[in-house]
């Protein structure tokens, strides 16, 4: 269940279409069983019912909606085994969400890792502006970029905007050399042209790390940084699953479009979910998550490891990428990167 309409439908019509990928091509199940009946519910407006829907269902597996805030509220309203693909978010861990397969890294991996990319390519900045939504969401990359900030040697002014406040917000920052944004897509796009006016050494948005979400900027958009799940293209060693050349061919045949990242986490989900199946042998929840607690696996998504305390993703490496010449360039992890970061001229 994910959302197939309203604000997030992009996202959620690409999960469940990559899933659908996975359930006809590629489920590699268990000896002796024969196929995947996959049923998707629509998670908007209210993913809570949405969820006890799909429960009521009675599924053998569930796979959990695209976006934090919808993520949170269908989990809290089940007990259920949940495979989440969408909910990039440290809301999700343990005790109280210790039925969710936690696929993304977490939301305060966002920043942290833009921030090392920033200190390694850029040594004499010291000062990080921070505007961010006053969301849990928000709120989560915000902590992840003080603690990151922290621990390497930023400080670090952060200013929290309302709903709709986005734009007032930006026009009172303060200076800095670093500017970092985490909100809605909407909000990030209305307050860029505001902010891009500013001799940032560097700036990061998370919407950067998205291929569509900024490009009304334009070439405003040129030398931005931001945090990547995913990149097509961007290849890693696997250990489960098809590859991601196999994957995008594949989505591109099903949709006539280029899947992104919250696609990739999807199908990455659906391979692991086999996975624990074929060695669980059954259905059973408790079974399934004994196994997935012990995973180690890397597939077209990177790596999946759950932390045993919280249940969080630690394996899954969040990637730093620019806009370089127009095209998303990774610059960090600098065993992955493809350009090193280059910093914004005035």
């Amino acid at each position: 269940m994910t959302p197939l309409s309203g604000p997030l439908a992009t996202y959620g019509v690409a999960g469940a279409a990559a899933l659908a990928v996975w359930a006809g091509r590629a489920a590699c199940l268990p000896a002796g069983w024969t196929r995947v009946e996959l049923d998707v519910l629509d998670a908007y407006p209210h993913a809570a019912p949405a969820m006890r829907t799909a429960v009521a269902r009675g599924p053998d597996v569930i796979f959990g909606p695209y976006g934090s805030g919808p993520a949170v509220a269908a989990l809290a309203a089940t007990d259920e085994l949940v495979w989440n693909h969408g909910g990039a978010t440290d809301r999700l861990n343990k005790p109280r969400f210790g039925h969710a397969l936690n696929v993304p890294a977490p939301a305060s991996a966002y920043f942290a890792a833009v921030l090392e990319a920033v200190r390694a390519g850029a040594a004499t900045a010291t000062s990080v502006v921070l505007l961010h939504a006053a969301t849990g969401f928000g709120r989560e990359v915000a902590r992840g970029a003080l603690e990151a900030a922290a621990r390497i040697g930023f400080d670090v002014q952060a200013c929290e905007f309302a709903a709709g406040q986005a734009t007032t917000a930006a026009r009172t920052l303060p200076p800095g050399e670093v500017l970092l944004v985490a909100g809605t897509f909407a909000d990030e796009l209305a307050v860029a042209p505001l902010l891009l006016k500013r001799p940032w050494q560097a700036a990061a948005f998370v919407g950067a790390g998205v291929d569509e979400v900024l490009a009304p900027l334009g070439k405003a958009r040129e030398s931005l940084l931001g945090p990547c799940q995913w990149l097509a293209g961007e290849s890693t060693r696997l250990d489960e699953g098809p590859d991601a050349d196999w994957f995008v061919r594949e989505f591109r045949t099903a949709t006539t479009t280029e899947p992104p990242y919250p696609a990739a986490a999807a199908f990455a989900a659906g391979v692991l979910c086999a996975r624990c199946l074929r060695e669980a042998g059954t259905t059973e929840s408790r079974a399934l998550l004994a196994v997935a607690q012990r995973l180690d696996v890397r597939t077209l998504f990177g790596r999946f490891r759950l932390d045993p305390r919280t249940g969080l993703q630690v394996g899954h490496q969040v990637l730093v990428v620019q806009w370089q010449q127009g095209r998303r360039r990774v610059v960090w992890p600098p065993e992955r990167a493809e350009r090193p970061l280059a910093l914004r001229t005035a």
